[in-house]
């Protein structure tokens, strides 16, 4: 049949308007509402409902915060996730509880099965999945926008660092300033015609960079309904990254506060990495995303799939495990490619007609039990928080490429 045919058979048709299905109601939600799951539970009763898949390790921009100025090694194709198991994994988290998932990179966009793979993942909200996102830097994003709409997408952060092109080319050391505003401007009009897409702007701010844009960002939320959140300067393996490159959120703060001295603080909600801000009269918010000095370790639900098969509890931790070999262990320890996931996809079929158990999620991995220990087991040992600024600049991570933004 092939992920493509399960698609169609999990979630029919519906699963292309994921961002179109009326919310239930609470009094629906609780009806119907399960135990969340303990393989996604941590010791500190955190629930991790949201997952973010890396999708490849290439990109069509140098962000100088995100990769090294002298390129990543990258891994050979054949230790990438194939398709049939991002599939088979994302199907694995949403019937643990995940019900949001964001497909990252390197470049999502790049890949070239990138709809008709978010079509399949989409098929899942016929069990819990409610949100289907990306985060992207925009440049190829407009060509392909309409059909990821078609295929369920209902948000998108997009990464965008500076308004001014010449900047744009140093900060990326890549042209395509105005291929990433048209992609901002394609999606405020299909969400002026209904698309729902959610739109957030995220700017990396640097000391002597682009510090002196923020207003300019800020203005952008006038007249735009999109959020624009300004991230700390982040240290990542081969990034340069110095406190004195770092602003703060409280600094960043004051200079808006400055011109707009009516801004007032949003309510967020328990799960947000943005502490949101409003100004008077504004179509848009602000936001701040605080990870350097204040954390939101407490609250976090987020895990991380690598392109590489890996999951990290934590975006500033080492500790990784390998799903991906867990996953192949089923195939004799080689990828998963589409004839052996039709043939696993055969096998389950049968064993549910079988068993008489039409209706319920396909379990398309035989060693689907070992995969949710080994999953618990790595959720189970995160850490209450993550290490201060001190101890990040020193520690040994990947480069934001090879994780995943």
């Amino acid at each position: 049949m092939g992920t493509s045919a399960l698609a169609h058979e999990e979630g029919s048709d519906a699963a292309a308007s994921l961002g179109t299905t009326a919310p239930l109601s609470r009094r629906a939600q609780i009806r119907t509402a399960k135990p969340f799951s303990e393989f996604l539970t941590d010791g500190f009763r955190r629930q991790h409902d949201y997952l973010r898949i890396s999708l490849t390790e290439r990109c069509n921009l140098r962000c100088v915060y995100c990769m090294p100025e002298e390129g990543v090694r990258l891994s050979p194709n054949r230790d990438l996730l194939t398709t049939p198991e991002i599939f088979m994994l994302s199907s694995v988290f949403v019937s643990q509880g995940v019900n949001k998932i964001r497909l990252t990179g390197g470049e999502p966009t790049v890949r070239r099965d990138l709809v008709p793979l978010m079509k399949q993942i989409g098929s899942l909200r016929a069990h819990g999945l409610r949100e289907l996102c990306i985060t992207t830097n925009g440049i190829s994003l407009h060509r392909k926008l309409d059909s990821m709409a078609h295929a369920g997408l209902t948000g998108v952060n997009l990464s965008l660092d500076t308004l001014d092109p010449w900047q744009f080319q140093i900060m990326t050391r890549r042209k395509g300033f105005d291929a990433v505003q048209r992609s901002i401007d394609r999606i405020l009009e299909m969400n002026k015609l209904g698309a729902g897409i959610k739109l957030k702007i995220n700017c990396v701010v640097m000391r002597g960079v682009n510090d002196r844009e923020v207003l300019s960002f800020v203005d952008l939320t006038r007249e735009k309904e999109l959020e624009v959140r300004f991230i700390e300067y982040m240290p990542f393996d081969g990034n340069k990254w110095n406190r004195h490159k770092m602003v703060s959120y409280s600094e960043i703060l004051d200079v808006i506060r400055a011109k707009y001295p009516a801004i007032s603080k949003s309510a967020d909600h328990k799960n947000d990495t943005s502490k949101t801000w409003s100004i008077p009269g504004f179509a848009g918010r602000v936001g701040f995303i605080t990870s350097m000095t204040h954390n939101f370790c407490g609250t976090c639900n987020r895990l991380r799939i690598t392109s590489d098969g890996n999951l990290k509890v934590c975006l500033f931790g080492d500790a990784e495990v390998s799903l991906r070999d867990i996953l192949r262990q089923s195939n004799g320890g080689d990828p998963i490619d589409e004839q052996a996931f039709e043939a696993m996809e055969e096998i389950e079929m049968n064993r549910r007609h079988d068993q008489s158990l039409s209706g319920q999620r396909l379990q398309l991995a035989p060693n689907e039990a070992h995969l949710l220990d080994i999953i618990g087991m790595a959720v189970k040992n995160k850490k209450a928080k993550h290490a201060g600024i001190g101890e990040l600049e020193h520690m040994k991570n990947r480069p934001m490429i090879l994780i995943g933004g």
